[in-house]
């Protein structure tokens, strides 16, 4: 029945079917309850961490920030999109002024790359080793001596 015209329709007092609100799927202290996104934000800040004990003085001034996917500005276009121009996984870009350091993490093209969850924790330490080691004009072997080219 529905209410008169002009008048305001009345609050529902249940849902439609009469089993109740439905609460999370999963506790949410459970790994399973973490989106994608939040377990990538995860990974990044376990990289971090694990360069900290050597690097904290010049991890203190550096911003951490992930992105979906570059921009199309690094992509380039035409031709040379197509010629083998690796998709970046991340980028630094210098402090300038007050703009303190920024280290960005690129989270699809990481994703897709890795077979699971393990090598995708691998493909984002070492990607954010290459991005410090550019920042700090140092090669990534001499940020992290378990880094490894070949991942």
């Amino acid at each position: 029945m529905s209410p008169a015209p002009g008048r305001p329709r009345p609050p529902r007092r249940r849902d439609r079917h009469g089993r109740g609100l439905r609460g999370p799927l999963a506790p949410s202290h459970v790994p399973i309850a973490k989106s994608r996104s939040e377990r990538f934000d995860d990974l990044v800040l376990d990289a971090v961490d694990r360069l900290k004990p050597r690097w904290s003085s010049q991890l203190a001034a550096v911003e951490f920030a992930i992105e979906e996917v570059p921009p199309l500005s690094e992509l380039g276009d035409g031709p040379g999109f197509l010629s083998g121009e690796p998709i970046p996984f991340g980028r630094s870009e210098p402090a300038v002024g007050k703009r303190p350091a920024v280290v960005i993490v690129y989270r699809r093209p990481l994703e897709a790359r890795a077979r699971d969850r393990d090598q995708l924790g691998a493909l984002v330490h070492d990607t954010v080793v290459e991005q410090i080691a550019g920042l700090l004009g140092l090669s990534p072997e001499s940020v992290d001596p378990g880094y490894e080219e070949d991942t």
